[in-house]
Formats: structure tokens, C-alpha cells, sequence
């Protein structure tokens, strides 16, 4: 419970007697009326929701971007040329990209919610002296709860008897392993994993049964806390979202500049107002980059479809290209790296040592000695086993690769080590049990009696436990041995077992009068999954660094770090050692570890947050409910989706399908994929949109007028063509494009780069200019220009003027076709990534060419347009001149490469 004054009791510290008195509460229970009386006082055992913002007001906040600004006014343009169809075409894509970012708002509440219904469970409850069904939601402080294996915790429960009681905390603290309960208090200062007395909401009983009085209810306990936390995580917004952003401002800063000047031009060179409007007005139209929404969408969304098929599966579009823009994945342990699965890796016995082969339940193993295969299990070795195998509530399911573990993961493991050595439980069939005492938290052992065919007078008692139990019952000498192996094990961060053996039918240890005898140690640790270490390679190549984050022990971490190459420049950082820091030492000591072990909550969200603040995009990778405060302030949150718990997946962008790390480094690679798909997309389509403008900006600064009627060399009606076919069937094609190689040969970008960076702003000033010449000069050929038209002297005629625009719009047709293809590859010929590579660039430019030759030929166009149809030498010169663009941009793309090499050289 909180007091008045903000603190919080510590119940884990506190014997069952204080603790029952803290709570003006009896191991009896409460009578109902008191109960009744607490939920006044202390409210119903829920987590409060957060509902958000009302869904206008997030609505209202799709529509605040300078682009989308741009793109309501092109559409308005477009409706008053009577250009219905690219009107409708630029409000769908405005709706489009709001409704997504719409969606994107809507999810924060959702992960509150999932944690808030992993306590709406029904408890066993004591009131009025009789147990009772309640609904987790009526628990108060004070209530006996009764918990058996199976069940989930309905509250935070400080324990007054446990018996064999074990909990699985994994998705509360990461702890990999049950972990043992009892009702001995531990010191105040222990770290949530090792809280021994205490049961958190939202965890598993995992075997045994005990009873617990409520301490703490909703938002009170370690699961509302970290509701809590949540709430307090601030999602920060994407790489692309704010280089789009800026992006929109930018331009439609420098459009409304452009726009002014060039309306105040016209009115000077005699243009009519209304004419004068328009042209300027047509030249905002040319200029806004009206398909960049949809093709960053498509281009996500084609992302999304290929991460699906590698078993990542996207909730939010923009998260595939800020996993593309990653420079730091921080990594929970259990399931990600390792296959929660534990395994037995050596074993001791006085004889000597062994140790085990094979990663898995279901991977093929051997047992070793000396690097040797042991084929004959040595008679030391064997007693080992079969204490193992008898001492034992597992079993194994299955066979092959469908072989599972029912009961404690630690028994599975032992039960796989004695299968790989060749021995079985059913070998031991006829040893028949007759007596157990069941593991128990405060004895930390557990033993099995069992008649054997060669027992003459006493069956055999078989004991499992703490070696540091176990070995002060034997032979001093022997224990000597057996603790030094203890300590090699333990510093390599391995969970040890010993095992030992007694004459006669005793199982309590205040009973045995002479020492037993130590069959041994066994050593186990839970192993990395297949392909990580070489995705952690992979990633490092890549310039991305990895950080393990864990709840589990220091030196466990340490050792899964050092075997998967998770290494820093300082050693394990703890939780507590984390809380000590101030927030500038954090930030410094965080870049330079690279694992991080019994660590809480709030320290995993502290730690995101340091790296985002020395400007690292963050991606944190996480199952358990301890994980999704982090998940959800990361730049990206990838969830388990196997073993990950309803909130932890709620509050991630990203969910993976097979709980394997491997599959977050493919991810990475395709959201790099997706943001240089997005670069060529911007470098084709701003040079495209520059050069429609500056055709319009030099025939409104050169151009005669006529009669006070302006001479344009493409008519604003034909301006709106071309953006509409050319946004639709050309670009859009380029966010289909494969891969290049060497894209994880390379490190992460600089998550400030502007999308216009140097590179798109010189390539769109020097093709938006040769673009423009193009038309204006195909345009002034067909006039047969001698001089005579740009001084005024000679007035073209309709139809030589119909003719003269139509061919200027085909050849810059045919100019960004050809641009188009040198954009496949920015740096690179195209022979690189395969010329037929992308099928869907050859459709758009049929598509192009067949609407080209509509817009030419077809006599309603003609009228709509204001077309003319030309020649087959027409057709010919205008494919000519859009030509030009191929040879120009490659040397271009030859001198990057050349100056590119000689920097890698230096």
C-alpha cells in the first residue's frame, strides 16, 4: 500500500506477523462487511485505462501537416480545371495517410488495456471464514488468497505458507526459470526477481500451492506500476515522419515564394489577372510532390507484405523503415537470443567431468569427455543419471522434432541429458517410488525413495537440490572437489544442481546420521538460438549495436553475452547499479555496456531513453509484461509473438513470429530496403515536379502574350495529365524494387538527414532543368522557332500550337521514362540489380506510353486536353529528346563512385 506521504510498503522484508499487522488484517481472512468497507477505501483490483483523447480530437490532428496543406489545395485546383478525376486521386490520398495516422493514435490505450485484463481472473478467497469464487476485481488488501499450480495471481500477495510453491515471473522480470517461493522474509533491498516471498499479479503459479494475504490491488501493484510507466513513455515520432515533415515544409515554403513572384511577374509583363493567377497557380500545381504520401505508403505497406513473409508481422506502417534506420537493438535474453528452453552442459562427479552436446529438446546431442564421444556410460557418470532421471516430476513428450517438456524446465533438461547418454526413465521402470518429499523453497531440496531388484534390506533415497545445501551432508573431501567445479559453473553462469544418495528410506536431512554420498553436479543453462551469434555479426557489420537487457542473473547474461558476441567496453550492468546513476552518468555508461542484467521496468525504460537522447535509433525487442514500458517508448517495438504476453505485443509496432532475433536482422535489412526505395522515389519524382514548374516559370518570364492571351508551352489542363499518369504508373513502381547489395555493408544513417539531402537536391537542380529544356525546346522545334515567336513577331496558329504542346508533353513523358530507369539504381548501373527485376516497372511504362498514345490520338482527349496527334517522326523525336537524361546521369553516377573510392581508399 502507498502511504499518505507518496512511499510504498516494502512487504518482501517483512515477516508474516508485521505484515498482517501493517495490514490491520488475520491469517483468517476478513468478514465481508470489512471487506465490503476496504473496497470503499481502497477501490476495485483493476488497472486504470487510459482512453486517450477524444477520436475527434485525434482525427482533427491527421490534417495539421504543411504537405497535407499542399496537397487539399492541389485538389481544390485540379476541381476548378474540372479535372475530377486527379482531384478525387489527391483527397484519397490525403484521407489515406490520415486514416493511418489516425489508427497510429488510437493504439497507445490499447496496451493499458491487455495489461489491465491480465488480473481479471477469479481468486479463491477467505471471507466471513469460508472459502469463496470472487472476482479478481473484488480482492482488497487484507484478503487470504489461496494459490495452487496453474493459476494466475490475481493481486500482489505477500505469502504466509508455500508448499513446493513455484512461480513463472518471466514476463513480469525475466527470470528464465520458476522461481522458488516461501514465506521467509528477505532483506528490503532485493531486487524484484529474488522476492521470494512474495507473489505479483499477472505471474503463473507454476507448481506447488501456498496462501498469500493481499498487500497491494490495481494500479498498487508491480503490474499497475508498470501500467503506470507506460503511460509515462513518450512514443517518439519516426525517422520518416519528421524527414516527411520537414520535407512538406520546405516545399511549400518555397512553392508560396515561387508562387508570389512569379503571379507578381506576370501582372508586370501585362498579363491579365485571371491569367496571371492561373499560370501561377498551375505552377504550384507542377511543383507539389502530390504521389509522395502514396508511394511512402505503398512503399511501407509492400514492406510490411515481405516482413510477413519472413514471420515479422507489422502493426504500424511506419515502424519497417525505422528498423531500417536502427543504430542500436536492445534485446531481452529469455526467448530472444536463447530458446527458453534449459539444457544441461556439464556434469561433475568425483570420476571426472563431462559435458553435453546438443542445444534444444528436440537437437540431436552426444556426451563428451575430453572431446571424445563417451560411448559407454562410466559407472560415476550413470548413478548420476539415474539420481537425475528418479529424482524428477518432468517428463518428455514426443520424439525427434516434436519432443516438448511437461513440468519444471528444469527437470526436462535433466531428463534430455540422461536420454542423450543413452538412459531412460523407462529403463528404470521397476525402480518403484514409494515415498517424495516435493521440492520446497525453504528446505531447497527435494528427495524420492525407491525400491530397487537389488535393495537386500533398505530402498534407496535419491536427493536433488542446492549444492550448497546438498554438500554439507558429505564427505568433506569430496565436497571440497565438488565446490570448486561449483564455482567454475556458476562464474560462467550456469544454474547447478547436486545429487546424492543414502541408504534406507529418510528423506528429512535433521534425520541423517552419517554423511551421504554426492553422485555429483549438474550444470545448465538456457542456450542460444541457432543463426543469433551470426545475426549479431551481421548487425555489427551493419554499424548496429546490440545490448542485451535482462532480468536474469548478472553472470547468466554474461556468459549468453560473451557466446553470442554481445560484448562492451565495461562489464555487466545491473538494475540497482542503474537507479544509482544520474541520468548524465546513465547516458554515458549505457553506450559503452552492452549487457544489462536484473533489471526492472523502469530501468529498461530509463536506459531507451538515454540511448535516444545521445541520438540513437532504438529498437527494443521484448515478451513479458516487464518489457512493454520500454517497447512502447522505443523508436521501434518489436514483440515476441510465441511466447510474448498480450501486452508486450500491444504495445510493440512489430511482432515476430518465431521469437527468434535472426528475423529482427532480416527486418532491419528490409526497412533499409524500404527507405532507399522511398530515396529513389523522391529522386525521381522532385526533379519531375521541378521541371513542370520551371517550364511554366521561364514561358511566364520569356513567353510572348499575344493579344493580352499568354503563350504557354504546356497548358495547365496538360500539366495535371502528366502528374496524374506519371505519379500513378511511374513511381509508384519503384517502391517494388529489389535489394541491393551491400546493404548491411553499411551503417545505419544519420537519423537528421533530411530526406533532401546534397545527393536529391543536385540530382533534382540539374534533371529539373534539363527536363525543362527538353519541353521548351521540343515545343519551340515544332514552332520551327527562328526567333520571330519568342519576339513577338510571329503568332502561332491553333493547331500549330495544339501541336507544339503535345509534343513538348510527350517528350517530357518520354524523358521521365527514361529517367525512371536510371533511378532503379542510385549509384549503380542498372545491370546491377537484374534490368527485368522489377516487372512492375515495365508495366507502369506500358501503361505510360498506352494513356501517352490516348492523350494523342484518341479524339475526345483531344478535346479535353487540347491535343494534337502527331507523326511517327514526331513520336521518334520526342523519344529522342527525352533520351538525353540516360548518359547525363551516368556520369554522374560514375563520378559519386570514383569519389566514393577514393574516400574508402583514404
Amino acid at each position: 500500500m502507498t502511504a499518505t506521504d507518496g512511499t510504498r510498503t516494502s512487504w518482501h522484508d517483512l515477516d508474516v506477523a508485521d505484515a498482517l499487522e501493517e495490514l490491520s488484517a488475520q491469517a483468517g481472512g476478513l468478514t465481508t462487511e470489512d471487506a465490503d468497507e476496504r473496497m470503499h477505501v481502497y477501490g476495485p483490483n483493476a488497472i486504470e485505462r487510459d482512453d486517450g483523447a477524444p477520436w475527434w480530437t485525434v482525427l482533427a490532428r491527421q490534417f495539421t501537416s504543411p504537405l497535407i496543406y499542399a496537397l487539399v489545395a492541389s485538389a481544390g485546383v485540379a476541381f476548378a480545371f474540372g479535372e475530377v478525376v486527379n482531384g478525387i486521386v489527391v483527397l484519397a490520398v490525403v484521407v489515406l495517410n490520415s486514416s493511418i495516422g489516425f489508427v497510429q493514435e488510437f493504439r497507445a490505450g490499447r496496451a493499458i488495456s491487455a495489461l489491465a485484463d491480465m488480473v481479471a481472473t477469479p481468486a479463491s478467497t477467505l471471507r466471513s471464514g469460508e472459502w469463496t469464487k470472487i472476482a479478481a476485481d473484488r480482492l482488497v488488501p487484507g484478503d487470504v488468497v489461496e494459490m495452487s499450480s496453474g493459476d494466475r495471481v490475481a493481486a500482489d500477495l505477500r505469502l504466509l505458507e508455500g508448499h513446493g510453491l513455484r512461480a513463472d515471473e518471466s514476463a513480469l522480470t525475466g527470470e528464465s526459470v520458476p522461481v522458488d517461493k516461501s514465506s521467509r522474509s528477505v532483506p528490503v533491498d532485493t531486487v524484484l526477481a529474488e522476492r521470494s516471498s512474495v507473489l505479483h499479479a499477472g505471474t503463473i503459479v507454476s507448481s506447488g500451492m501456498g496462501q498469500g494475504v493481499v498487500v497491494e490491488t490495481g494500479d498498487g501493484t508491480e503490474l499497475g506500476r508498470i501500467s503506470g510507466l507506460m503511460t509515462r513513455a513518450e512514443p517518439t515520432a519516426t525517422p520518416l515522419t519528421r524527414s516527411i515533415a520537414l520535407l512538406g515544409r520546405r516545399v511549400t515554403r518555397a512553392i508560396a515564394v515561387v508562387t508570389v513572384v512569379l503571379l507578381g511577374v506576370a501582372l508586370l509583363r501585362g498579363y491579365p489577372l485571371a491569367d496571371a493567377a492561373l499560370a501561377a497557380i498551375t505552377l504550384a500545381v507542377a511543383a507539389i510532390p502530390e504521389g509522395l504520401p502514396a508511394i511512402v505508403t505503398i512503399a511501407l505497406a509492400i514492406g510490411v507484405r515481405r516482413m510477413a513473409r519472413q514471420r515479422a508481422i507489422v502493426r504500424e506502417l511506419p515502424a519497417v523503415e525505422t528498423l531500417g534506420a536502427t543504430s542500436i537493438v536492445c534485446t531481452d535474453k529469455t526467448g530472444t537470443l536463447t530458446r527458453n528452453e534449459m539444457v544441461v552442459r556439464r556434469a561433475w562427479t568425483p570420476d571426472g567431468e563431462v559435458g553435453f552436446e546438443g542445444d534444444g529438446y528436440a537437437a540431436e546431442g552426444r556426451v563428451l569427455r575430453d572431446g571424445v564421444v563417451v560411448a559407454n556410460l562410466p559407472g560415476p557418470l550413470e548413478d548420476l543419471l539415474v539420481a537425475a532421471v528418479l529424482a524428477n516430476e518432468g517428463r518428455l513428450t514426443g520424439d525427434g522434432p516434436s519432443r516438448d517438456v511437461v513440468g519444471d524446465p528444469t527437470d526436462g533438461a535433466l531428463l534430455v541429458a540422461a536420454d542423450r547418454a543413452g538412459l531412460s526413465r523407462s529403463a528404470l521402470g521397476e525402480r518403484r517410488r514409494v515415498d517424495l518429499l516435493p521440492f520446497d523453497a525453504d528446505r531447497r531440496y527435494m528427495a524420492g525413495v525407491f525400491e530397487t531388484p537389488d535393495d537386500v534390506v533398505e530402498p534407496m533415497t535419491y536427493v536433488k537440490g542446492a549444492p550448497e545445501v546438498i554438500l554439507e551432508h558429505c564427505p568433506e573431501a569430496v565436497a571440497s572437489a565438488a565446490r570448486e567445479a561449483l564455482a567454475r559453473y556458476t562464474g560462467e553462469g550456469m544454474r547447478v544442481l547436486a545429487f546424492a544418495r543414502r541408504r534406507g528410506a529418510v528423506t528429512d536431512a535433521a534425520s541423517w546420521a552419517d554423511p551421504i554420498e554426492l553422485l555429483g553436479l549438474v550444470a545448465m543453462i538456457d542456450p542460444p538460438r541457432d543463426r543469433v551469434a551470426e545475426s549479431v555479426s551481421e548487425c555489427h557489420r551493419a554499424g548496429i549495436a546490440v545490448k542485451m537487457i535482462t532480468g536474469d542473473h548478472p553472470a547468466t547474461a554474461a556468459t549468453i553475452g560473451r557466446e553470442l558476441g554481445i560484448v562492451g567496453e565495461l562489464p555487466v550492468l545491473t538494475g540497482p547499479e542503474i537507479a544509482a546513476l544520474t541520468d548524465a552518468e546513465l547516458l554515458e555508461r549505457a553506450g559503452r555496456t552492452a549487457v544489462f542484467a536484473r533489471v526492472a521496468p523502469e530501468h529498461k525504460l530509463r536506459l531507451v531513453r538515454a540511448l535516444q537522447a545521445s541520438g540513437a535509433i532504438v529498437a527494443m525487442t521484448g515478451d513479458g509484461v516487464n518489457d512493454a514500458p520500454a517497447l512502447r517508448q522505443a523508436d521501434v517495438g518489436v514483440a515476441m509473438g510465441i511466447a510474448g504476453t498480450t501486452a508486450a505485443k500491444e504495445a510493440a509496432d512489430i511482432v515476430l513470429g518465431d521469437d527468434n532475433f535472426a528475423t529482427i536482422r532480416s527486418a532491419i535489412e528490409e526497412g533499409r530496403r524500404v527507405y532507399d526505395n522511398l530515396v529513389k522515389a523522391l529522386a525521381f519524382a522532385l526533379p519531375t515536379n521541378l521541371g513542370e514548374g520551371l517550364v511554366i516559370l521561364v514561358a511566364v518570364l520569356t513567353f510572348p502574350v499575344v493579344g493580352g492571351q499568354p503563350i504557354l508551352p504546356i497548358e495547365p489542363v496538360q500539366i495535371l495529365w502528366i502528374n496524374l499518369i506519371a505519379t500513378v504508373s511511374l513511381a509508384l513502381p519503384l517502391a517494388f524494387e529489389t535489394k541491393e547489395a551491400g546493404l548491411m555493408n553499411h551503417a545505419p544513417r544519420d537519423p537528421g538527414e533530411p530526406l533532401l539531402s546534397r545527393f536529391v537536391l543536385v540530382r533534382t537542380a540539374y534533371v529539373g532543368v534539363l527536363m525543362c529544356a527538353v519541353a521548351v525546346g521540343a515545343f519551340l522545334v515544332s514552332l520551327d522557332a527562328s526567333g520571330e515567336f519568342l519576339a513577338g513577331a510571329s503568332v502561332p496558329s491553333d493547331a500549330a500550337l495544339a501541336e507544339a504542346q503535345t509534343l513538348a508533353v510527350t517528350a517530357l513523358m518520354f524523358f521521365q521514362v527514361f529517367y525512371l530507369l536510371t533511378c532503379r539504381t542510385l549509384r549503380e548501373p542498372i545491370r546491377t540489380i537484374g534490368f527485368f527485376s522489377n516487372r512492375y516497372i515495365f508495366a507502369g511504362i506500358v501503361a505510360v506510353v498506352a494513356l501517352q498514345a490516348g492523350f494523342v490520338h484518341v479524339p475526345f482527349m483531344q478535346d479535353v486536353f487540347g491535343s494534337s496527334a502527331l507523326t511517327v517522326g514526331q513520336w521518334a523525336a520526342a523519344a529522342g529528346a527525352g533520351l538525353v537524361v540516360v548518359p547525363v546521369v551516368a556520369v554522374e553516377k560514375l563520378v559519386r563512385r570514383r569519389r566514393a573510392s577514393r574516400t574508402t581508399a583514404r
